[in-house]
């Protein structure tokens, strides 16, 4: 599950990458992306252009208008959290402030997908 306020770089290429992981993994279930605080048409525009230029297959692009996210913990000055989690549990929680997701961290999330991937 990941929350965030716009679409970048970094973030397009989490969501390539993740929806690659769990297109091949179907245990992994359902990852989607809450984009908050921003319900404009443009947006909207947005993520259909992204689904579609990406040709995401598993992954879920949604928007909510809530500028604070829809939890009352969501960091404020996160513009992108991601939560990896199995059983109603988070395994992993990684929280970045705009500018701070970059291709290493984007790896990084990639690679905690092992903390959630279910034991043969």
């Amino acid at each position: 599950m990941i929350f965030a306020r716009e679409v970048s770089d970094n973030l397009t290429s989490l969501v390539k990458k993740l929806d690659k992981a769990f297109t091949d993994n179907k245990a992994l279930g359902q990852p989607f992306v809450v984009f908050c605080g921003n319900s404009d048409e443009k947006l909207e525009g947005q993520l259909k252009e992204l689904a579609k230029k990406e040709k995401l297959n598993k992954l879920i692009l949604t928007i909510d208008d809530r500028k604070a996210g829809p939890y009352d913990n969501f960091a404020a000055e996160a513009d992108v959290t991601v939560m990896l989690y199995t059983a109603r549990k988070v395994k992993v929680n990684h929280t970045f402030k705009k500018g701070e997701l970059d291709a290493k961290k984007v790896d990084q999330v990639i690679e905690d997908l092992k903390e959630i991937t279910p034991k043969k």
